[in-house]
């Protein structure tokens, strides 16, 4: 099977190049048939230039020039994207290289899975290194966005998310959010569709500043939530 790695990017000049490199020679050595796609979300820093110059193999950079948010940009590259198997997750890599085999492996071990989410509530060590505040404002964020979304899921919003080529299809072009909260349309599509919704156990190992503000977008994201339940409600399929 072809795994397709999508990374949003938006003003990642200072570590983007060493993303691009440590990914690029993980994913050579794992895997015989592999993209990465580079989406760019309107940087103004170049980031985009940095990783075409690089001319990595098997390595696509794609966007747009006006900034829309993580949303779109994940949106594009999982449109564009040609695997059989396709994820995203972050350009600072906060779950390391490994959990790209483990979430392909988990697909193949589950061959009727539509889509796979990274947890950090599944193991202890999925926090490790956060501190006791920090961690028990991340969890509680993630709870209630889960209870408002009705998932029976135990982490929401992991940057670290895959689906099967017929999933991307029937979910992403139906997507219209372009903020943090596309995680729950995403998943508000797969529902709809009556797919298999998998859970694997990851671990933070990058512990840079999240962009999310939990207190601030929680009321946000919980507004969001709501108008995106009705609006898939109503949809046909």
């Amino acid at each position: 099977m072809k795994i397709s790695l999508c990374i949003p990017m938006y003003n990642e000049k200072s570590i983007i190049a060493d993303t691009a490199k440590t990914l690029s020679d993980y994913m050579s050595v794992h895997f015989e048939d592999y993209e990465i796609l580079f989406s760019n979300d309107g940087s103004r820093d170049g980031c985009d230039r940095i990783v075409s110059e690089l001319g990595l193999p098997c390595v696509r950079v794609v966007g747009y020039p006006d900034n829309r948010g993580k949303g779109a940009a994940v949106r594009t590259a999982m449109l564009e994207a040609t695997g059989d198997i396709v994820m995203f997750t972050d350009a600072d890599l906060a779950y390391g290289c490994d959990v790209i085999k483990q979430l392909y492996d988990t697909f193949a071990a589950n061959p009727d899975a539509d889509m796979v989410i990274g947890s950090r509530n599944i193991n202890k060590d999925g926090y490790e290194g956060y501190t006791f505040i920090r961690k028990l404002a991340s969890k509680t964020y993630i709870r209630v966005l889960c209870i408002a979304g009705g998932f029976r899921l135990s982490d929401s919003q992991c940057g670290c998310k895959g689906f099967t080529k017929e999933a991307v299809r029937k979910i992403f072009p139906r997507c219209e959010v372009n903020g943090f909260a596309f995680d729950f349309e995403a998943i508000l599509w797969a529902t709809k569709y009556k797919m298999k919704i998998m859970e694997m156990p990851v671990k933070i190992i990058n512990h840079r500043e999240s962009k999310v503000h939990v207190f601030s977008d929680s009321f946000r994201m919980l507004r969001d939530l709501r108008k995106m339940k009705k609006r898939i409600k109503k949809a046909e399929i």
